[in-house]
């Protein structure tokens, strides 16, 4: 899996594209943390659960229907806060908490992520594995590999969060030029 960090990295570029007007900073906060939410799947390593099981490190909590389960249930809980949309809310949370399986299926290790869980719990990744696989836990990550994983995860995914975040932020600026430039 690529670190906490990545996620939430990629979930801001994400919840940039999908950014209304002006947001509240809960947007981004509900954006980075859901991001992360599907690796709560590695508690249950603790309780007996094996890595493949449909509870297991990349199962049902890495799939496309947790994503929009979990995105609906916390658009449900801010429909109505700051204007924001719950459909523009709900797609960006969905796709914030998508992106980490998607990003789970590019790394070198692992079993393979159960995209389509709870209908099937095969495991899946990309022919394109380009990230190289964070440890489980805070200790494994600040070692000497932690540092070749943070210079993967910044080349493979930082920088190219950074360009989509420049880009859209660039593209938001436009837009709130353009009535002026019409009034003139």
């Amino acid at each position: 899996m690529p670190s906490a960090f990545s996620h939430a990295i990629v979930a801001t570029a994400i919840g940039k594209v999908g950014q209304p007007k002006r947001v509240p900073w809960w947007y981004w906060a509900l954006g980075a943390a859901l991001s992360a939410v599907p690796d709560l799947d590695v508690i249950g390593f603790h309780f007996g659960v094996r890595y493949g099981d449909f509870m297991g490190h990349r199962g049902f909590t890495h799939s496309i229907f947790f994503a929009a389960l979990l995105a609906g249930l916390v658009s449900i809980a801010f429909i109505g806060q700051d204007q924001i949309s719950r459909w523009r809310l709900f797609f960006c949370l969905f796709l914030a908490t998508a992106s980490h399986g998607v990003l789970d299926a590019m790394t070198n290790g692992g079993l393979g992520v159960a995209f389509f869980s709870p209908f099937s719990n095969a495991r899946y990744f990309f022919p394109f594995r380009p990230i190289k696989v964070s440890p489980i836990g805070v200790g494994r990550f600040l070692s000497a590999k932690g540092l070749t994983i943070i210079r993967s995860e910044a080349l493979w995914l930082w920088l190219p969060s950074a360009a989509v975040f420049a880009v859209a932020t660039f593209i938001h600026h436009l837009r709130r030029r353009e009535p002026h430039a019409k009034e003139q």
